[in-house]
């Protein structure tokens, strides 16, 4: 990925997979539809690179700017809000590259490794944020494996390893979710607390 764009396309509409239940208040779809139009008359080519073409990748058009793809979208009976929450594919490639995220990034070895198998082919790691990641159950169950130094000197006993860092992370639910088909495609998740549902 060296020299490929960072994850900027994808990280915009990774959260978004709810029409109503991912907005942190007073943001809607309404909001983002306004700031989007702001913006593309403002800054066009910057628009086009953070949200345009993306659009027009769920739209499966190509070089609509954001007035068309807002009137193709209700053309086809979909709502702005509902454009919004098709969720980013792994194979699609924008005009500057592949975009993908670091966790993306992690998550696209994992999957050539074929740690999603047999579900692979449902799974589009874009989707994913940081904690979708951790909770994953491919990492070591077993605590007396993990090495020695692992968690030595410490008063509390991490199921995983961390390496370096003054603050001790904390990582909620971590190997705790088996991968699904279509996994981080449709969850809620409100502020402040971030809470979802339990199947995702």
């Amino acid at each position: 990925m060296n020299g490929k764009p960072y994850g900027y396309h994808n990280m915009i509409f990774s959260w978004i997979d709810t029409i109503s239940n991912n907005y942190p208040p007073p943001l809607d779809a309404h909001v983002v539809a306004s700031v989007m139009t702001v913006w593309n008359k403002l800054q066009p080519d910057y628009a086009a690179s953070m949200w345009t073409e993306a659009l027009n990748k769920r739209l499966g058009t190509k070089g609509l700017d954001l007035p068309e793809i807002i009137v193709e979208s209700e053309k086809r009976g979909m709502t702005f809000d509902k454009l919004l929450t098709i969720p980013e594919k792994d194979n699609w490639v924008y005009t500057d590259g592949q975009s993908a995220s670091c966790v993306a990034y992690v998550l696209m070895m994992y999957k050539e490794a074929g740690l999603f198998e047999p579900i692979s082919s449902s799974i589009d790691v874009t989707e994913f944020t940081i904690k979708d990641a951790y909770i994953l159950n491919f990492f070591e169950a077993n605590m007396t494996r993990l090495p020695s130094w692992c968690n030595k000197d410490d008063t509390v006993k991490l199921p995983f390893c961390q390496i370096k860092g003054r603050y001790r992370m904390e990582l909620p639910g971590y190997n705790a979710m088996e991968p699904y088909a279509h996994m981080n495609e449709r969850c809620a998740s409100l502020p402040p607390d971030y809470v979802r549902d339990e199947n995702c």
